[in-house]
Order: C-alpha cells, then sequence, then structure tokens
C-alpha cells in the first residue's frame, strides 16, 4: 500500500519525535510531508513556485512542469479547482508559506483523510495511519451505518471506521493553516436550481468524454515503461520459481496492458491504447510479445461456471466479443482460465489487510489470479457504469425539467425486461408516477421515510423483483441497503437517528440538489471506494492499476451529457462507441455493449456453494455480533439458504462477509505506521470488538 502522510500546526516536540516507518521526506520545516510505500520515482513529482510556494503530485498526472506552476500560481489566489484539472489520476498536495491545500478527486477513488493531533492536523491518503497515529478505536456506528446504507453519504457523513479520523468528501479540498485551523472547501461550481446553464449539445459532450478518455489513456502510455525487478540470484536450495513463490506471486510483464473482457468498457480502453501513436506497451522481447504487438490484452475464461442457463451465454458472447476485438494485430491477446480455486469467497485467508472493508474483499483472489497474467501497468474498465449509467432516479431530473416524452423509452425498457404479459402495458404508468413523487419529495421527507423504514422489519422491503423493482426501489432520496435485512435492530436505530439528524438539520434544505444528481455522485463515491479496496487487496507486487474512468477529467465530461442522452436504453455503449468512431477505431464485433449481469450473479452463487462451509465458520463467533451488528445464528441461517438457492440479495451478503473478514484481518494485525519510542498499540482500533 503506497499513502502519503503530512501535518500542519503541530507542535514542533510532537513532529519531531515521530516519524511514518519507512518514508520518503518530501519537504522539511514545521509542517513536513512524507512519501510512505513502494512509490516509482515516476510517481511523485515537485514543483516549485516563487517564495515558500511548492507543490507535490503523486500518481500520473499528463501536466508538464510549465503548467503544473501556472496552476500552482492560480490555486494561490483562491482557484483550488487548477489543481484538479490535468490528464490522469493523482493527489496533489500544495504549499504556500505556512498554508497547505490537499483537494480529493470527484470520485473519491483517491481520497484524503484528517484527523486532530498535537494540537494541529495530520493529514493522509490513508485512513489507518491516522489511526495508528492517534491510537483510534473502532468506529462501530460507522461500519453498522455502511452496511445498513453503503450509498447514503447522509448515514456514513465524512467519517471512516477509524473514530476521530475523517474523511474529505469528493470534489471537496482540505486547507490547513497556520495555527491548526481547517476547513474542507467544494472547489466545483455548483450547478443552480433557479437558473440552469444551457445544455451541452450532445455532439459537444460525447466529443469531450472522447477527448478526455483518449488523454487518459495517452498519460499512461507516456509514462517511462516498468519491469520487474531482476531475480535477486542463486539462493542455496531454491530455483527460479522457488524464489518467485517466496516473493508472493509471478511478476507481472512489463510495459502496459489492459483488461479484455468482451465488455464495452474494457474493450474501449484496450482499443485506445493500442491504437494511439507513440510508444509501445509491451517491451519487445520480454514474455511472448512479437514485433508490432502495443498491448498485452488479458481476457478471464471462467471454467467453473454453469455451461446452461442466462449467465452462460453471457459468458459464450463476451468470450466471442474478447475474440474479435483481439484480431486486431497490435494486441497480444492472453486468455486465463480459472477453475474453482477463482470463485468469489475463495482464499479469504491470504489477503491483506486494506485501509477499509469493501465487497471486492470476496472476489480479490478471483481477479489476482487474472491479473497475475497482466502487465506492470495494467489499464481496467472500473467505473464506466456509474460515470455513464443514469441512476434511476435521473427520471425525477427530467421529471422537473418537464421533458416526460424522454421517460417513454426507459419506461419501455423496463417493461421488456420484466417479462412482458397485461401487466407491462401498465409499467411506464408506473414509472412516471415514482418519478413525479421523487421530484415532488423535499429532500428531509425523504431522509425522514428512509429512518421509519430502518425502524420497521425491512425483509420484504429489500427484495426487489428484476429490474422495473430495482428501477423503483431506487427512485427514492434514501434508501437500505441490501445487507441491512440482516442487521440487529439496535444497529439500525442507530443509523436511523443519523438520517433523522440530517433530516431536522436547517442545512437539509439547501444540501440536497437534484435527486437524480445526488444520488448518482453517491453511487459513483461509494463504487469508487470499493475501487480503492479491489487496488488494495488485488493488485499485485511491482504493479499498477488504471482505472480512467475515474479520472477527474473524464468523470466531468461525462457528468456533462445531457440526462435525455443518459437514460436511454444502451447510452453507454453507444457513448462509447462514439468514442471510438471518433478515435478511428471500427468494425466493432457484433453484441456491443451487452451486459453480463447474469454471470455475475452466478459466479457468486457458485463460489457461496463452494466455500459455504468455511463461510458458516466464519460467523460461528464473529466479530460483527460482538460489535452488536449481527445475530450470528441470523447470517449462518441466511448464508445455508442463499447457497441452496433461495432468492436473496447476494451482494449484502457479500457486504457481511467481506466486513467480518476485514475486522479479523485488523484483529491479527501487529506492528504500527510510525517509528518512534514508546511505539503505538496497533490494537488500539480494534477495542472495540476484542473478546
Amino acid at each position: 500500500m503506497r499513502w502519503l502522510v503530512g501535518w500542519s500546526g503541530a507542535s514542533a516536540s510532537a513532529a519531531r519525535d515521530i516519524q511514518p516507518l519507512g518514508a520518503q521526506l518530501l519537504w522539511e520545516g514545521p509542517d513536513p510531508l512524507w512519501a510512505v510505500g513502494d512509490w516509482r520515482p515516476d510517481e511523485i513529482r515537485l514543483v516549485y513556485a516563487d517564495g515558500d510556494t511548492h507543490l507535490a503530485v503523486f500518481g500520473y498526472c499528463g501536466a508538464d512542469d510549465a503548467t503544473l506552476r501556472r496552476a500552482l500560481v492560480s490555486a494561490r489566489a483562491g482557484a483550488l479547482r487548477q489543481l484538479t484539472t490535468w490528464p490522469g489520476s493523482y493527489t496533489a498536495v500544495a504549499r504556500f508559506g505556512r498554508r497547505t491545500v490537499i483537494p480529493a478527486d470527484l470520485s473519491g477513488s483517491r481520497p484524503v483523510f484528517h484527523t486532530d493531533w498535537a494540537g494541529g492536523t495530520a493529514y493522509s491518503t490513508a485512513a489507518l495511519p491516522l489511526a495508528d497515529l492517534t491510537e483510534a478505536q473502532l468506529d462501530v456506528g460507522h461500519l453498522g451505518a455502511l452496511l445498513a446504507c453503503p450509498e447514503s453519504p447522509e448515514a456514513v457523513g465524512d467519517g471512516t471506521p477509524y473514530d476521530g479520523v475523517s474523511r474529505v468528501p469528493p470534489g471537496h479540498a482540505l486547507l490547513l493553516r497556520e495555527g491548526g485551523s481547517r476547513d474542507i472547501s467544494d472547489y466545483e461550481p455548483a450547478t443552480s436550481l433557479v437558473v440552469a446553464a444551457p445544455p451541452v449539445e450532445r455532439e459537444a459532450a460525447v466529443a469531450s468524454v472522447r477527448e478526455a478518455l483518449v488523454e487518459a489513456v495517452r498519460t499512461r502510455l507516456a509514462a517511462p515503461r516498468h519491469a520487474p525487478a531482476r531475480d535477486a540470484g542463486p539462493v542455496p536450495g531454491m530455483g527460479p520459481d522457488d524464489r518467485r513463490a517466496a516473493r508472493s506471486g509471478p511478476d507481472p510483464a512489463a510495459g502496459v496492458g489492459a483488461d479484455l473482457s468482451g465488455g464495452s468498457a474494457s474493450g474501449t480502453l484496450a482499443l485506445l491504447a493500442a491504437g494511439l501513436p507513440g510508444m509501445p506497451g509491451t517491451v519487445y522481447g520480454t514474455g511472448a510479445t512479437l514485433a508490432g504487438e502495443r498491448l498485452l490484452a488479458v481476457t478471464f475464461n471462467d471454467l467453473s461456471a454453469p455451461r446452461t442457463g442466462a449467465g452462460a451465454a453471457d459468458r459464450a458472447a463476451e468470450l466471442e466479443r474478447a475474440r474479435l476485438i483481439a484480431e486486431n494485430p497490435r494486441l497480444h491477446h492472453l486468455v486465463v482460465a480459472g477453475g474453482e480455486s477463482a470463485l468469489p469467497y475463495g482464499d479469504l485467508e491470504s489477503g491483506p489487510l486494506t485501509d477499509e472493508p469493501g465487497p471486492s474483499l470476496i472476489v480479490a483472489a478471483r481477479h489476482r489470479h487474472r491479473l497475475s497474467a497482466g502487465s506492470a501497468d495494467h489499464l481496467i474498465g472500473n467505473g464506466a457504469r456509474e460515470v455513464l449509467d443514469a441512476h434511476p432516479a435521473r427520471l425525477a431530473d427530467l421529471v422537473l425539467d418537464r421533458r416526460r416524452r424522454h421517460l417513454l423509452r426507459p419506461a419501455t425498457a423496463l417493461a421488456k425486461a420484466s417479462g412482458g404479459g397485461g401487466r407491462s402495458m401498465l409499467i411506464p404508468f408506473t414509472v412516471y408516477r415514482a418519478a413525479r413523487r421523487l421530484a415532488r419529495t423535499p429532500y428531509n421527507e425523504g431522509l425522514s421515510s428512509a429512518a421509519g423504514l430502518l425502524r420497521q422489519p425491512i425483509d420484504d422491503a429489500l427484495i426487489v423483483d428484476g429490474a422495473l423493482g430495482a428501477s423503483l426501489s431506487a427512485l427514492a432520496w434514501c434508501r437500505p441497503g441490501p445487507a441491512a435485512r440482516w442487521l440487529t435492530g439496535e444497529a439500525l436505530a442507530e443509523v436511523s437517528i443519523r438520517l433523522d439528524a440530517v433530516a431536522a438539520s436547517p442545512r437539509s434544505a439547501t444540501m440536497a440538489g437534484r435527486p437524480g444528481v445526488r444520488r448518482a455522485r453517491a453511487v459513483l463515491a461509494r463504487q469508487a471506494a470499493d475501487h480503492r479496496v479491489f487496488e488494495q487487496a488485488a493488485e499485485l507486487r511491482h504493479q499498477r492499476l488504471h482505472a480512467p474512468f475515474y479520472d477527474n477529467q473524464v468523470v466531468r465530461a461525462c457528468q456533462a451529457l445531457p440526462e435525455s442522452l443518459r437514460v436511454q436504453p444502451g447510452a453507454r455503449a453507444e457513448v462509447l462507441r462514439a468514442v471510438l468512431t471518433g478515435a478511428g477505431v471500427r468494425g466493432l464485433p457484433p453484441g456491443w455493449g451487452a451486459t453480463s449481469a447474469a454471470a455475475h450473479t452466478e459466479s457468486l452463487r457458485a463460489g457461496l456453494r463452494a466455500h459455504v462451509g468455511q463461510l458458516v465458520d466464519l460467523f460461528d463467533a464473529p466479530l460483527l455480533a460482538d460489535a452488536g451488528l449481527v445475530e450470528a445464528r441470523v447470517v449462518r441461517k441466511a448464508l445455508r439458504a442463499a447457497a441452496q438457492g433461495e432468492p436473496l440479495p447476494l451482494d449484502g451478503l457479500g457486504e457481511l462477509v467481506s466486513t467480518e473478514l476485514w475486522l479479523r484481518r485488523l484483529l491479527m494485525r501487529r506492528g504500527s505506521c510510525w517509528t518512534a519510542e514508546g511505539n503505538h498499540d496497533p490494537r488500539a482500533v480494534t477495542s472495540g470488538v476484542t473478546r
């Protein structure tokens, strides 16, 4: 795990007595900054302007030093947004004398955390080091809110699993001043509900998405090529394979590669990377690459999946699309087969401790198996669904804008997906009525309704009937998550109190905004946070995972797409097809843009069946029960029932398993992120659940 840490306004004695373990000092003085972990040399850039004004950029940034210096001068005058407008994925830390500014990104995949310490403020891009620094205890209430309403910032707030450690919201910046004062500022301009800006034309919006994606991919291709470190040499009694095994698995291939799942997101990135001019993605002479091949494209083939059913048809179609795309002579195609050992819930004992819990923990071993055949810099399509697809609540935004005719096509698509019949004739009216109800419901009333729902038995409320049921359930300001049905009444009551407090706040009337925009941003933030967990859990040694769809400029371009385009069926595939056409890529395979939700559900259920015994043992005496969040027997019963095929929300069970797994890894942790006399107790953060 890589992170940066610094502080401002702390006492001189405290700052002198403690330092991060294994850190690289970037600047000294009363407000120091360190980089910790296996950062590459080209992932850290320092730029200096006049006086005591300097900038540190961590990650992959497509701007040159002159551009960074101009943006730094503009940010010193108050234009903080200038620190977030470069292509790529990065974290910027700007220092103006004794004033420090750290913007979080728009999606939440590059978060910033802060806490009070030694009379000042400590900040970091990871929460666990700050919890170590302050000996923070576990915040059980936050874990309960994360399980009950994971997509509701009103319930989760700006907290973390560690008491006293806070998160900077996406699209905001942390401002630290001399003397220890701290502010959180929104650097992205807000859209007025009274005087709306004229909508961007469809062609111009799609062109902006194309330019942003091309620049995002070009930034990765322009970075220096990296190859894994050479083998350390002969070791008595160990051959090369044994030495690689001792380093926790095979090394990735040198250069740049990409996923090629057959889906539209990964296929778009692979084709863009293969077609852009410049240095080839792969290094000639390494692995199985040949002359002229630009990119190593990796496709996963699940051999343990059922051979019949809708999921099997989806998988076969994806593999065929990947094969047709890989006929591009600039791609070197590699198919990685996975058996039962690569199913979800497999190999839960060997994963690393991540900064926070996340649903990706249950599939980390599956993804590590695929990524082990990837490259040192590997492009993945994560985030495309969240930034391009329309959240169902955006239908209410169309009602607010009096564009009701644009609801016809999505409502008709839901009618077809629901199975047809006489009832399907009423579905468009049902969808419109739900969208109108949300548009007319004030924000605080919506939160109060969700709080009341949490105080009642919610088993039936969380059972959704296909695409229609999920869409109607999502047409609300706030709703319980799939894991809420297994939480205790006390845990749900505490979350409902949080929602009631936000609803009663005087700021609730001004912080609402449009329901579709707010819900879509909340879902994006949740998925981006889980992507960060995925990176930490699945990333291999010497490997970097790149998700360009989470880049600031790509998110901005996608947010500018007209609502009437986003809500239409197949909008994501249509936009990405236009992106590729504008980049000169044509002749896409049949079925481009088809989804594979059925295949994902089948793999989750197959993994649950294969490992149900281990999962039941995991909840024999769970830490979640010690914290008062669940009853062990209830979860064990649900795991057995889901393995036998009962229609239970598998995503909710996955969240429970991943949170319990994260708590156990945290409890087993030894050591600290800091070095000093009287080192801090790393078990402090687990004192809320220890037996």
